[in-house]
């Protein structure tokens, strides 16, 4: 403060100033006060933002006059006041930055197709849940998932809206033991989900078009498939029951994560043969004649024949992941693994604009049960699989995720 005050006040005026009254003393104290908020802002404690310091630094010039004084302190306060802002907006930037990095980028199409109903539902929830390591390191787990039903769409739907829940209770349920015991993990889910499918019955007001609801109100003809793939940040897990797909690209290679429960697969055959059951080929390989899948959940009339218990693959993540597919046998009907991953692979490596959502028909209608596509890439690939699959005249829903596995390690 003495400082700033000598070096602002020559000593010739200093010296003249004691002859002054009292009233000019007062005055000149009044002067001088000024420079105590200068000399405060020069000696703030050192900021962590570089550039903040610095601009302190250069604008913090001492005046000649008390009305430069006073200009000087507003000047003071507006740039700390700009430095502030400046901080907390590059806070928010680096934050959004690594928001987008630990999201995974996605992108989904659902469609009717040439079907009179839609009964495919999708469920994707990034984040839904934490997962702690061993060095005590949190880290986000990802969901997603296609139900195809049959029958009606509520099973499906039911599925969608209360699968990840599920999940997440059953993974939040290992807190405390070493590491999560997947496959366990994921067959509780099924069973779990299987069970609330059983004890839920029609609601006429909010399914007011419900097929199902003629027969029975249990609506035990009905059911759905699930492929479900939860992506942490070193594994992928991929639980199947049904005849959805889940295909991981790497590195080239069109590798299937799940295997279709059709009724004449050789172990399936067996299997439901050893229960009582038959498989009766009318249009195709079916359970009693009725269900061209031998595994799902829901279809109480058809247990213990098509059983809800899925297979669960665990596969760790590699450098060499570029994406993963999850669709609907509407897709793998008509289109090849090789074919898919070729697709997919195109569009994730093309650097072009994004073409506008629009539905990949004019007849059909985008549906992706609340969920948006996260990524412009994505979202071609999964719509560009679509329209392959119209076009190769897939008679049934067609439904779609793609995740860039490429672009999220910090998964």
């Amino acid at each position: 403060m003495a400082g700033v005050c000598c070096g602002v006040v020559p000593e010739s005026e200093t010296a003249a100033a004691v002859e002054q009254t009292s009233k000019s003393s007062r005055r000149r104290r009044m002067e001088v006060r000024p420079f105590k908020f200068v000399a405060d802002a020069a000696v703030q404690p050192p900021s962590e933002n570089g550039r903040k310091r610095q601009k302190l630094d250069l604008d913090l010039v001492l005046p000649a006059s008390p009305r430069d004084c006073d200009n000087a302190v507003e000047s003071s306060g507006t740039n700390k006041v700009n430095g502030d802002q400046e901080i907390n907006e590059g806070l928010n930037s680096n934050r959004m930055v690594e928001l987008e990095k630990e999201l995974p980028k996605f992108g989904l199409t659902s469609v009717c197709g040439r079907r009179r109903d839609m009964e495919d539902s999708v469920s994707i929830h990034p984040s839904f849940c934490k997962l702690a390591s061993e060095a005590q390191i949190s880290s986000d787990i990802h969901f997603f998932a296609v139900f195809d039903g049959h029958g009606c769409s509520h099973v499906a739907m039911k599925c969608r809206d209360r699968f990840h829940e599920i999940v997440k209770e059953e993974i939040e349920a290992c807190v405390g033991e070493k590491a999560v015991e997947w496959k366990r993990t994921m067959e509780r889910s099924f069973e779990r989900m299987d069970m609330e499918v059983q004890q839920s019955t029609v609601d006429s007001v909010e399914n007011p078009n419900c097929r199902c609801e003629l027969q029975t109100p249990q609506c035990d003809a009905v059911g759905s498939t699930a492929v479900v793939a939860v992506v942490t940040q070193d594994k992928i897990i991929v639980a199947n029951c049904g005849d959805s797909r889940a295909v991981l690209c790497q590195n080239g290679v069109a590798l299937p994560l799940s295997d279709d429960h059709k009724p004449d697969r050789p172990d399936e055959l067996l299997r439901i043969e050893e229960a009582g059951g038959r498989v009766i080929y009318w249009d195709g390989a079916r359970v009693l004649g009725v269900l061209a899948m031998s595994r799902a959940i829901g279809d109480n009339y058809l247990k213990p024949f098509v059983i809800p218990e899925p297979e669960v693959t665990i596969t760790e993540r590699s450098s060499r992941d570029e994406c993963l597919i999850l669709g609907s046998d509407g897709l793998w009907d008509v289109v090849t693994n090789e074919t898919a991953w070729g697709v997919a692979r195109m569009c994730l490596r093309a650097q072009k604009p994004a073409s506008p959502p629009m539905s990949p028909d004019s007849d059909a209608v985008v549906r992706g049960a609340g969920v948006e596509s996260s990524d412009k890439a994505c979202w071609d690939a999964s719509i560009l699989l679509t329209k392959l699959a119209l076009a190769r005249h897939s008679t049934d829903n067609v439904s779609v995720v793609v995740v860039d596995l490429k672009e999220n390690q910090q998964l």
